[in-house]
């Protein structure tokens, strides 16, 4: 992989105030799209992105918790959720994959995201978003052109997390 990708990935940041610009649907489908290729147990794909434009659905997504009022100014949301049935033992990995390529996707065509916790808040979200209980919300995204330029927060040294065939066994080169 190259240097520039790696870089890339490196630049994502979480962004919290947006422009108020529209996101054209050409856009939101796009990405979309890219997120639907996340890896998944045996491939079952138990994703379902509900996109959220709606004023007052947002507002009462961002209502929630505190840590989500990002997405009362966002023009978009995104519930990610994903069906427990279909992926009894690994549906919130799989969806957390797929929010993940979603961020990234979102990156790549220049729109920032910020990714808000909804399982202290699942069956608020069900009924906001009408997801039937099988449907567990695993994470909402604020979406939208940056108004903000973040810089890198302090990540931990490799030496402080990666380790050779043990816990605490030194990784060296």
């Amino acid at each position: 992989m190259s240097d520039e990708l790696l870089g890339f990935l490196k630049s994502r940041r979480s962004i919290r105030r947006f422009k108020p610009d529209p996101i054209p649907d050409e856009v939101l489908l796009k990405i979309l799209d890219v997120a639907r290729y996340a890896p998944s147990a045996r491939n079952s794909q138990p994703w379902a992105f509900i996109v959220v434009k709606d004023v007052e659905v947002k507002r009462k997504l961002a209502g929630i918790h505190p840590w989500a009022k990002p997405l009362e100014s966002a023009p978009v949301g995104i519930v990610v959720a994903c069906n427990s049935e279909v992926s009894h033992e690994s549906y919130q990995v799989d969806c957390a994959s797929a929010t993940m390529q979603l961020m990234l996707a979102a990156h790549a065509v220049g729109l920032g995201s910020v990714w808000l916790q909804t399982l202290r808040n699942v069956k608020e979200i069900q009924e906001i978003v009408g997801l039937p209980n099988n449907y567990v919300p695993i994470a909402m995204l604020a979406l939208g052109i940056p108004d903000e330029s973040p810089t890198a927060k302090k990540r931990k040294e490799l030496r402080e997390i990666v380790y050779l065939n043990k816990y605490g066994s030194v990784f060296t080169h």
